[in-house]
């Protein structure tokens, strides 16, 4: 028997869900849903000059430098004002650099309004994801991160450093996880969204074959992190994502063999449940939940 996600799920991966609707053309200004007002995001804070702010998106990171402060993530559109206000009750510095952490809408929608000498940072195929969105086109080509890499990029240094890894396709193909060095604190993105089945982004050069071997190349690089701010839920630890990886590692294994054994995606689908070791873990109804899940699977697995 399948299970559903939680009430509680849904409310911390909500916002995501929108975005991945969209992929590439997330809907302008949308917010989520119930009722509609002025988006108000919650600060929290994490160590020392590092604080997380939730709410609108994806969660956001902020690095309070000598220089200025470091966003991790923009929220969906017309969230700017939002993240703003709660690093206005932090410091009075300006954001200087923002990180994306992949492509979709929940976490660059609020690019835009960081205008000024604001340098954007991701991976390289985040680069080209972006620049096939609606959202960036023309006048807004200017939000698109410039400043790029393909395995790992440092910014700053000493105390402040911050190192961006990629490690492989998962969520999408261009998924940063990104490193506070100093405090030894990661930012995963969606890659590690939450425990819950994944969202995979085939459009985007997501991967159900490749996820947990890439969750796992990236649990032996952080295994001594202190803290990880994951991409919707809250925080957790490295222990926490090496289960992860072995969750999707698992769960890959799974749909490999349901299409040996010639299941349809919808034979496969009632069969599931999530394994005994992994009790806590919800099925992400999103995307077509488990069925959908599974024909992402065999769709890649044709291709093999």
């Amino acid at each position: 028997m399948k299970r559903a996600v939680g009430r509680g799920t849904l409310l911390s991966i909500g916002a995501l869900l929108i975005a991945v609707a969209g992929f590439r053309n997330p809907p302008v200004g949308a917010q989520g849903r119930g009722p509609q007002g002025p988006p108000v995001a919650e600060i929290e804070k994490v160590k020392d000059n590092l604080y997380m702010i939730t709410g609108g998106g994806g969660n956001t990171a902020a690095f309070i430098t000598d220089a200025g402060v470091v966003l991790v993530d923009t929220k969906l559109p017309n969230w700017g004002a939002a993240i703003m206000d709660k690093v206005k009750t932090v410091t009075n510095k300006p954001v200087v650099t923002i990180i994306n952490t992949h492509t979709h809408g929940d976490h660059n929608g609020s690019n835009e309004f960081f205008t000024g000498s604001v340098e954007f940072v991701a991976q390289e195929n985040t680069k080209a994801n972006m620049e096939k969105m609606d959202a960036f086109k023309g006048d807004k080509a200017v939000f698109i991160p410039k400043k790029t890499y393909k395995d790992k990029l440092t910014l700053g240094k000493g105390k402040e450093e911050i190192d961006l890894y990629y490690f492989g396709p998962a969520h999408t193909n261009g998924d940063s996880f990104v490193l506070f060095k100093g405090l030894n604190v990661l930012h995963s993105g969606d890659a590690f969204a939450g425990k819950t089945t994944p969202i995979i982004d085939g459009s985007n050069g997501g991967s159900l074959v490749s996820y947990g071997k890439t969750l796992s190349r990236a649990a032996a690089e952080f295994k001594n992190v202190e803290t990880i701010i994951t991409g919707h839920s809250p925080r957790m630890t490295p222990a926490d994502l090496k289960q992860y990886a072995d969750f999707n590692t698992d769960l890959a294994a799974w749909v490999t063999a349901q299409k040996k054994a010639g299941k349809t995606p919808d034979q496969a689908a009632d069969e599931y449940k999530i394994p005994e070791k992994y009790a806590g873990y919800q099925v992400n109804t999103f995307l077509g939940g488990i069925k959908g899940l599974v024909q992402t699977g065999y769709t890649e697995l044709d291709k093999k």
